[in-house]
């Protein structure tokens, strides 16, 4: 597993910056105005930093844009990056600021002269998600490490009250932790993170006071879970459902999460094509995210009770496996034309929503999924689906995933797009068309739901695995939804 990128806090020490060797990092205002720590190394170096502010160069950039300096005179350093920041920056800004310096990375010490960044928290936690790299698998380690972006080997961050930013960083290195957990078993190969293995990997949160709970097949079948044991039919890989309990809370009834994880997806009878199926291996990533937010609640031993479920299975063609047509009877009791086998995600959700609520009587829920194509045709790479019973509790989440800007964009629901998922033999279809498809997805998941539980769906298809990568992430995982949801757990669960 990866470990995340560690920053030292150090007191600030004006005379030690000529001789500290690496790369210094300095801030300039959008006004060209320096803090101390800056104003020490302009005078090393001879104004470098001054004549770069008032370069064209400098005053046409945005807020973020990153400078560098190379083998500055007056100082030991091998380097100076200058990143530029808004007159007043925000979380957001000392974010993208901490991503710059990742980005610009070499496997070189860093320092940075954290002086006029209010959130050196927040610096830490963006450089820490930027210099995130899942090099596992390589083994060519020592060929041109040296010049290969993102990498840094060591993070120091001058600032006035050491302390002070230790304990306010440290909700969110919880933060990071989870996203970094997230992004591993999302990239895993499906050779390696079989249902089995990623299962174990959950048991390991017990070490962080987490009850994790392993329902096999034999526990399935008693339970009636038979959507679910339908997908994996055709797997050698036996299916399971992982049960994760944080009591931080007191009496009250917990929070839910629940999160499809289908460790491979073929399609099954219904095969996909075969280009691009290689990152089918990402298809339980709304597993991840609750894994990872179940990591970062224990983390940072969060006054709150959240539950987490994963339904662990694997899509495979076989002669076993399930057929376009069968009618499979769910846990809630509802049967299911399986129209097409490619459409299993929500298989596999019906039945875990359904149990969750009966055993634990949640107060709300939220499950996420890589559930369609059909939403990265309404929203691309920036937003996730959001689909929701209650509008109270979907602000919630919205305003959580904008403060902590994570794209998520709301979606209707509605009685009239039933019709679409109505079946001729069964009580519902598992797909009604083209048109609409991720709405007649979260339609159908609806359908588990009991009235009185406020619930969000989140089609995570579009932003859990982006091929270009993000301004927090590379290409790859991008651990989307660990952060706004454990924001809305702070905000709505411990506040």
């Amino acid at each position: 597993m990866t470990t995340p990128l560690k920053t030292n806090f150090v007191e600030a020490d004006a005379e030690a910056i000529g001789t500290l060797e690496g790369r210094l990092v300095a801030f300039i205002t959008s006004e060209g105005t320096m803090d101390p720590l800056a104003k020490r190394v302009d005078r090393l170096t001879k104004k470098a930093l001054t004549r770069l502010a008032e370069s064209d160069g400098f005053a046409k950039g945005k807020a973020g844009s990153s400078h560098v300096l190379n083998f500055p005179a007056g100082l030991a350093a091998e380097s100076v990056q200058v990143i530029k920041l808004a007159r007043k920056p925000s979380a957001a800004d000392a974010r993208k600021a901490g991503a710059a310096i990742a980005k610009a990375g070499l496997r070189k010490p860093v320092t940075v002269l954290a002086g006029p960044l209010g959130s050196v928290a927040d610096l830490s936690l963006g450089l820490t998600l930027r210099a995130y790299d899942f090099d596992a698998y390589r083994t060519n380690q020592d060929e041109g490490e040296d010049k290969k972006p993102g990498l840094i080997s060591e993070v120091t961050v001058m600032v006035k009250d050491p302390e002070a930013a230790q304990a306010a960083a440290a909700p969110l290195v919880a933060q990071a932790e989870g996203v970094v957990f997230t992004r591993d078993l999302v990239n895993e190969p499906a050779n390696v993170l079989t249902t089995t293995e990623f299962a174990d990997r959950l048991a390991g949160l017990r070490e962080l006071g987490v009850e994790v709970e392993i329902l096999e097949e034999d526990d399935l079948e008693k339970l009636g879970m038979r959507t679910l044991l339908a997908v994996g039919m055709g797997s050698e890989t036996p299916s399971k459902v992982v049960v994760m309990q944080w009591n931080g809370g007191g009496d009250e009834a917990p929070f839910a999460l629940v999160g499809k994880g289908v460790v491979f997806d073929t399609g099954g009878i219904s095969i996909k094509p075969s280009g691009g199926m290689e990152e089918m291996t990402m298809d339980m990533g709304g597993a991840g995210v609750v894994s990872g937010v179940m990591k970062t609640v224990a983390m940072r031993k969060a006054k709150a009770n959240v539950v987490g479920l994963v339904g662990l299975v694997e899509n495979m063609p076989d002669g076993k496996a399930q057929r376009p047509g069968d009618v499979v009877k769910t846990m809630k009791g509802d049967t299911v034309e399986v129209i097409n086998t490619d459409a299993e995600g929500r298989l596999v959700l019906a039945d875990v929503l359904w149990y969750t609520q009966e055993r634990f009587k949640p107060s709300a829920m939220v499950d996420l999924a890589t559930l369609t194509g059909a939403v990265i045709i309404a929203l691309g790479h920036e937003n996730a689906g959001v689909f929701s019973n209650d509008d109270d509790f979907a602000e919630a989440f919205l305003k959580a995933a904008k403060s902590e800007e994570e794209g998520a964009w709301r979606l209707p629901l509605g009685a009239a797009y039933d019709k679409q998922i109505k079946s001729r033999i069964a009580d519902i279809a598992n797909v009604g068309g083209r048109p609409a498809g991720s709405i007649t997805a979260a339609q159908f998941l609806q359908r588990f739901v009991k009235k009185d539980v406020p619930w969000i769906h989140l089609d995570i298809a579009g932003v859990a695995y982006v091929a270009k990568g993000t301004e927090l992430s590379n290409k790859g995982a991008t651990g989307w939804g660990v952060r706004a949801l454990d924001r809305l757990i702070q905000d709505r669960y411990e506040g």
